[in-house]
């Protein structure tokens, strides 16, 4: 697989709706604001696509114009790194305009670039790797760069940070605060800080012992069970077989697979649901071991551990609670790099530099 170029300060970096428009309302203004602002302290230069400020109403009715934002943005050599605005729940609408042309599939082959998001940006990034671009699980531009807080949030600043580094090796360590989910985004609550909480539990290790080593796969659960169960759009699962989006059961061989679930707090019952279609569909048969994400607000934190243990194999070495997707605050994973996952210890080391060697 192909890395990116990591970022410096000059970059330009294109901002993509490839999903949901929030970001083109009038009430995102002063988000919009915000990341404009971070970014700029990073030292870098934000460029709209043409499309990614056009509003939830437009953007839902013309995915073709979501896929050629994206399209463009691997095409303009002046662009470094691509930053999803956020995710959604139909991006899978994009996979026809983008997969099926083959300017867009050699872009990505000639020009491989950062591309950052999570959340519905899991068929965006099973996309690209079907493609053979490592991209990251990791902040996006609304949910992080757009904090209301005084500054961004420090470990996620901190994870955006490392796009700019290239180290050999690095350890992926457990926040030592946690964050509650706001319930007011207005600009009356801007510069307050999110109410945090010491981590009292850090990386949990449920199931499995030993060290385990693997690249990386996964992504946000519910996304996943769309696409197997095809239960939110009735043409989802098809699409997404027509491309091979979801990895066949031998690819999930050795892997690493990291899962975390989404905003909507997921019952129990749906979430036993949705991990059971993963293991009916061979994710977990052959995997090398599994990183489980700190559920929002610690949301059904001990039912969930629950589910984890009774459903995956006995012999799947489980670590939980680890700081991605939708629980704040988040770091970075890399789809197809390598890690070491100690199951002893509970610790998680990347073994291979992100960004191609100059």
């Amino acid at each position: 697989m192909q890395k990116p170029k990591q970022l410096r300060r000059g970059d330009k970096v294109a901002v993509v709706s490839l999903s949901s428009g929030m970001l083109g309302e009038q009430e995102e203004g002063h988000v919009q604001q915000l990341g404009e602002k971070r970014l700029h302290e990073f030292g870098l230069t934000p460029v709209y696509m043409p499309n990614a400020l056009k509003g939830i109403a437009y953007l839902k009715e013309h995915p073709e114009a979501r896929a050629t934002d994206l399209k463009d943005a691997f095409l303009d050599e002046r662009i470094n790194g691509i930053i999803c605005a956020i995710g959604g729940d139909d991006t899978y609408r994009l996979l026809p305009y983008l997969m099926e042309d083959a300017e867009f599939r050699e872009a990505v082959q000639k020009y491989p670039k950062l591309f950052t998001g999570f959340s519905d940006t899991t068929i965006d990034h099973l996309m690209l790797y079907r493609l053979g671009l490592q991209t990251f699980y990791g902040p996006n531009f609304i949910c992080d760069l757009g904090e209301l807080a005084s500054e961004m949030l420090p470990y996620t600043k901190e994870a955006f940070g490392s796009y700019f580094k290239n180290d050999e090796t690095a350890q992926i360590l457990s926040s030592s605060v946690w964050y509650e989910e706001r319930t007011d985004f207005s600009t009356a609550v801007l510069d307050t800080e999110r109410v945090s909480h010491p981590e009292t539990h850090g990386y949990e290790v449920l199931q499995g012992s030993g060290v385990r080593s693997g690249t990386l796969l996964g992504g946000c659960m519910e996304s996943l069970y769309d696409v197997l169960n095809g239960s939110r759009y009735a043409d989802e699962q098809a699409v997404c077989e027509k491309y091979g989006i979801f990895p066949k059961p031998e690819e999930w061989c050795g892997k690493i697979v990291f899962l975390e679930t989404c905003e909507e707090q997921p019952t129990p019952e749906l979430f036993r649901k949705e991990l059971t279609a993963l293991r009916e569909h061979g994710v977990f048969d052959a995997a090398a071991g599994v990183l489980a994400g700190k559920p929002q607000d610690e949301t059904y934190y001990r039912e969930y551990q629950v589910i984890y243990r009774e459903v995956l194999p006995k012999d799947l070495p489980v670590l939980f609670n680890v700081n991605f997707g939708h629980a704040y605050p988040r770091c970075v994973l890399q789809y197809g790099t390598r890690v070491r996952v100690d199951f002893d210890k509970g610790t998680i080391f990347r073994l291979e530099p992100m960004f191609q060697q100059n």
